[in-house]
């Protein structure tokens, strides 16, 4: 009889205000407003080690949400990931009170070059001793385009052009410019690390010209562990070349599976298996010692939630709440003079009041589930056992009370059970992978190790290829 297949349990968070569960920092006792104090990310994480959380996993944006009702003031009057801290610089405080979390930032490949971001992470990854991630990014919004000097956004399958070099770029610095051995620490001949050992990388592209040398010795991983959310054929095509852990879901179960097979067959297609990924959703849990507790507790999130958040996350282009419910979605676009086009998802004769209903339940779907400890470790193992997937990012209702609700109520029922692992510190890899920290061999960074390869780099992937 094989053992049950453990659960990767991380928390959903972001240095900001209002993230993804619109209007409920307003909730009573909710730390949200906290999230620009040290001691919020320090008290976060201690309830997440003892918790028995495997990681942390930081979102980010560059730009502000300014399409909604013609610019700002909505996401700022919202705290809609405005205002908005860098998720890099709050990962030493939590890794400083931890031995086992794990972290994951955000970070594009759109607007900064490869060789800061390179030594930033290196430098994270030895600070937490090999638990950090990257979760790789293009850069979605307007706003963050003109905050980088562009008129507008680089085009989509551009983004991940530039993104496939910088990929290639950092995995010459990570991978390649230190040997394994090259720091030697030899204080009777005053030698900290060997010449012969440590190299130019020379990485000259359409995108980037990068001289090198790296200037951080090898951390524990090297390469972070590679993380992506994606759904669109360059998208996943550049994930089946470099994303090590995929963020995917759908409203049902044969959403996510058509989702992981299409993204399991990129990696394929770029000499990886299904073994090489691990396969992430956003849940959420609300969990109670009784149903009617937690139910309760569902009705107070539903009543503190913001709608116009909601619109404005989305960067709907017309303020549906300004017309009559009943009135179709294509008299309202035409009356605003905006291009149908700009929804290709809604149903242009679906009302407004439908939309505006279906955009409140949007995130709860199949990953979803309110009750008691045992109908959620029921839940979850059915996402485990008939779905497939590896593991949740759960979403946060009422920080710090949802993190510490599953950790108080859920985990105690999974590790019953056999879903959660019992782990003593390592790397993030390790962790998610139960092998050794650094890539596989079958990774397209591997190539360059020890200095192996860098003079002709990654062929630049053929999303026209993907598309076809």
């Amino acid at each position: 009889m094989t053992d049950p297949k453990p659960l990767i349990l991380n928390l959903f968070e972001m240095n900001t205000v209002s993230h993804i569960t619109h209007g409920l920092w307003t909730l009573p006792g909710n730390n949200r407003h906290r999230t620009g104090e040290l001691s919020y990310w320090v008290e976060l994480a201690e309830i997440l080690e003892d918790g028995g959380f495997d990681g942390v996993f930081l979102a980010d944006v560059v730009g502000a949400y300014d399409v909604f009702r013609g610019g700002i003031e909505t996401a700022v009057a919202e705290g809609l990931q405005i205002p908005s801290g860098d998720p890099l610089l709050v990962i030493p405080a939590m890794a400083a009170v931890t031995k086992r979390l794990g972290f994951g930032a955000t970070f594009s490949t759109s607007y900064e070059p490869p060789f800061t971001f390179a030594r930033r992470m290196s430098t994270l990854d030895h600070l937490t001793a090999g638990r950090v991630g990257w979760n790789i990014v293009t850069s979605y919004l307007p706003n963050a385009a003109r905050n980088f000097g562009l008129a507008e956004e680089i085009p989509h399958d551009e983004r991940y052009r530039i993104a496939d070099e910088f990929l290639d770029v950092v995995y010459k610095l990570w991978e390649g410019s230190w040997d394994d051995d090259a720091v030697i620490v030899d204080r009777e001949r005053g030698i900290y690390s060997d010449p012969a050992k440590v190299r130019y990388i020379h990485h000259k592209g359409e995108h980037f010209d990068v001289a090198g040398p790296h200037l951080v010795a090898p951390s524990p991983q090297r390469t972070p562990v590679l993380y992506q959310a994606t759904g669109s054929p360059a998208g996943i095509e550049f994930a089946g070349r470099h994303a090590e852990i995929v963020f995917t879901g759908g409203r049902t179960a044969e959403d996510f599976r058509r989702n992981a097979a299409e993204m399991t067959a990129a990696a394929e297609r770029h000499g990886r298996s299904r073994a090489d990924l691990r396969f992430i959703v956003q849940a959420g849990i609300v969990v109670g010692r009784s149903e009617e507790e937690a139910a309760d507790k569902w009705r107070q999130y539903e009543q503190h939630r913001s709608l116009d958040g909601i619109l404005a996350h989305s960067s709907f282009p017309v303020d549906l709440t300004a017309v009559p419910p009943q009135t179709r979605l294509r008299e309202a676009f035409h009356a605003a003079g905006v291009p149908l086009s700009a929804v290709p998802y809604l149903d242009p004769e679906a009302t407004a009041g439908a939309v505006l209903q279906n955009l409140r339940a949007s995130r709860e779907g199949r990953y979803f589930v309110a009750g008691t400890p045992t109908v959620v470790a029921d839940e979850i193992e059915r996402w485990l056992d008939e779905d497939g997937v590896d593991g949740i990012n759960l979403r946060q209702y009422h920080s710090f009370d949802t993190a510490r609700d599953v950790a108080e109520l859920v985990v105690p029922e999974l590790r019953r059970r056999g879903r959660l692992r019992e782990s003593e510190p390592a790397t993030l890899r390790e962790t998610l992978f139960g092998r050794g920290p650094r890539l596989p061999d079958s990774h397209a960074g591997a190539r360059y190790r020890n200095g192996a390869n860098l003079d002709s780099g990654l062929e630049p992937l053929s999303f026209a290829a993907a598309r076809a």
